[in-house]
């Protein structure tokens, strides 16, 4: 069971880094008027585990930070994605 920790834990790590990196490659990219990283994976990222990535992205590099479903819906995501991983750890990893 030890070792699913570690995958879990290396996972979400790298999930969160695509989704910051993926804000901010979309930001630079709308700021150039080149072509963008679709809003659904930006979303589908986030419901991935990398909403608290998604979140800092958004805020970091102030990219949707003007639409109400990024806004709303990005720290609904981020509060599934650490409800989840909570029962995965009381439930799963005890």
């Amino acid at each position: 069971m030890n070792i699913l920790k570690y995958i879990l834990a290396l996972y979400l790590i790298v999930i969160n880094i695509t989704a910051f990196a993926m804000m901010g490659v979309d930001k630079k990219r709308a700021k150039k008027h080149e072509w963008r990283i679709p809003e659904a994976r930006l979303f589908g990222a986030a419901l991935l585990g990398g909403g608290p990535g998604a979140v800092l992205g958004m805020y970091f590099f102030r990219h949707k930070t003007k639409h109400w479903y990024f806004v709303v819906g990005m720290p609904l995501i981020m509060i599934l994605n650490f409800a989840i991983i909570y029962l995965l750890a009381i439930y799963c990893f005890n």
